[in-house]
């Protein structure tokens, strides 16, 4: 879908994932979210200053929120850590929060529990902005986004980069008060790299602290 997916994200300092240089989905926008190089979220909040939510770092593992979806919207992961515990944890934890931005947006709140629980620092900002750019314009998204060829490298116990792609070429941005879908057809910005960086924090919980996007990339295309 052309709009699924507007700009994503803060630049990252790419350090241990300039090796496994990917590409994620973006689609094509008649609006113009989806041209071009991606923004740096943040950058143009579009109307209303969004509210953080809690951080992730006081809640404990053990109260994990839960993320629910409409019926009508579902995420895909592919692959997993190859049986290696500490990278299918990491694995896990990534494609939560990427599942708790998108919570927020069919709920239409940045102040969500799951999006400040898996997300923080500038990740969280950026996703913050990110979801209240869809509240602005009343919209929301409906199909199925998959993600994949998803890679991991650490640095150190405790700090981790997730390298991974996203296909948006079935998911449809929805405009929340017409009901209209805009079903484009898929194009090469249907599909974007995504480099992250995460943080494992007192709680256990790898949290996201930094993400960047690549709309278009050539690593990720079918």
């Amino acid at each position: 879908m052309n709009r699924r997916r507007p700009t994503l994200l803060a630049a990252l300092t790419l350090t241990a994932t300039a090796a496994l240089t990917l590409s994620a989905c973006g689609n094509d926008d008649s609006s113009g979210k989806g041209e071009g190089e991606d923004k740096i979220a943040g950058a143009d909040t579009g109307g209303t200053t969004p509210s953080a939510s809690p951080s992730p770092s006081q809640t404990s593992a053990g109260s994990r929120p839960e993320i629910t979806f409409p019926s009508d919207a579902k995420n895909v992961f592919e692959g997993g850590g190859d049986g290696d515990a500490k990278k299918d944890a990491v694995l896990k934890d990534s494609s939560l929060a990427v599942n708790a931005v998108d919570e927020a947006i069919f709920k239409g709140s940045t102040g969500t529990k799951a999006l400040g629980y898996y997300n923080t620092e500038k990740a969280l900002s950026s996703s913050i902005t990110y979801v209240q750019g869809y509240i602005d314009d009343n919209d929301t998204w409906i199909g199925v986004t998959r993600y994949f060829n998803r890679k991991v490298t650490f640095s150190g116990e405790d700090q981790a980069y997730v390298t991974y792609c996203s296909d948006e070429s079935k998911s449809y941005i929805k405009n929340k008060e017409t009901g209209k879908v805009d079903r484009s057809a898929a194009t090469a910005d249907s599909y974007v790299l995504y480099n992250t960086k995460l943080a494992k924090n007192a709680a256990g919980v790898w949290q996201t602290t930094d993400i960047a996007s690549n709309r278009g990339d050539k690593a990720c295309q079918p």
